[in-house]
């Protein structure tokens, strides 16, 4: 009885909604792009109250696809139980060889090189999962899954640091694949060799997208790239997502946009922070970038880089949480 009440209501408030927008046409061109984009805004909220959307709803809205929190956790699950996986070890291949697994049918490239580093030569490879768009330019959606070097003999799994990002893009692959995308191309990138092999440093870090950037720098596809999207340490059960001063300010303000459309917004920016991290590189060559990152992860920091970053601390409602704005985020981008 109560459901039917409620869509009763709803059916007569939307059909209020039309008839304002039916007004707002005979008032002129710019007095009616304003009402209009009012009132959308407006049924957007409404419907935004109201779990799940329809899939016909989303598409009149331009609104993204949500990510399946389960899946997403499930695939957390499987690359933390690989256990440590730094460059150069069997795991770290492991991890690999998982992660094109579940990229079967989509197009795929890889960037792989030996990086020589303070602790000698490893091999780095950062996988791309690339999806077409109709619309000239790329969106890029990041996130690393190798493990600090450093803590390999320590019992050190990092659940949430490798693990949740590498997670994060394998949900957000299926949300993107064998659809058609009216808006930019967007390519999944698994970076790889971004944690230091001694200490962090501009040189003991960030080694796949260095080099990486450096590429496409070269080749010009730096120049295609819209929007870099870069996600890290974010399955924090208690997720606050830093505002981060090193990236670009419209595309973080676009962030916080997306969080606020889907009601997210308690969880990002009450602290800002500059983060050093994987987009820092193509910060540097010009591309616009926003770091989504939880950088306190535990009471004052207590659980990051230590062998306690495990499966316990994370929840697939932070999964949820982010893998919905990263996908908000590129449709907002889309529309720019």
């Amino acid at each position: 009885m109560k459901s039917g009440l409620k869509s009763a209501a709803r059916m007569a408030f939307l059909v209020a909604v039309v008839l304002l927008l039916g007004i707002a046409c005979a008032q002129g061109k710019h007095d009616a792009g304003a009402s209009v984009s009012a009132a959308r805004e407006t049924i957007a909220a409404s419907m935004a109250s109201e779990a799940p959307m329809s899939k016909m709803a989303a598409a009149e809205l331009g609104a993204a696809p949500r990510i399946n929190a389960a899946r997403a956790m499930q695939y957390t699950n499987e690359v933390t139980a690989f256990g440590a996986r730094p460059i150069g070890s069997a795991n770290h291949i492991k991890l690999e060889q998982y992660i094109v697994s579940h990229l079967k049918g989509d197009q795929v490239a890889d960037d792989a090189f030996i990086a020589d580093t303070v602790e000698g030569k490893f091999p780095v490879r950062n996988i791309l999962a690339k999806f077409p768009g109709t619309k000239e330019g790329i969106i890029v959606i990041a996130g690393h899954y190798d493990t600090n070097y450093p803590l390999r003999n320590t019992g050190f799994v990092g659940a949430n640091d490798g693990g949740s990002s590498t997670a994060i893009l394998l949900e957000i692959a299926n949300q993107l694949r064998g659809k058609k995308r009216d808006g930019y191309s967007v390519w999944l990138l698994w970076t790889d060799g971004e944690e230091a092999v001694k200490q962090w440093s501009a040189t003991d870090s960030l080694y796949g997208t260095r080099h990486l950037a450096e590429k496409w720098q070269k080749d010009g596809t730096a120049k295609q790239i819209k929007a870099f999207l870069l996600a890290d340490m974010i399955g924090d059960a208690d997720l606050n997502i830093e505002r981060d001063a090193n990236s670009t300010p419209w595309l973080e303000d676009l962030v916080y946009q997306a969080a606020t459309k889907l009601g997210y917004q308690s969880h990002f920016f009450a602290r800002t922070t500059g983060v050093e991290d994987d987009h820092l590189p193509f910060m540097k060559i010009g591309v616009p970038c926003a770091d989504v990152i939880d950088l306190d992860y535990g009471y004052e920091n207590v659980f990051h880089h230590t062998p306690q970053d495990t499966l316990d601390k994370l929840s697939p409602k932070s999964l949820q949480i982010v893998g919905d704005v990263l996908l908000q985020t590129v449709w907002m981008v889309d529309a720019r």
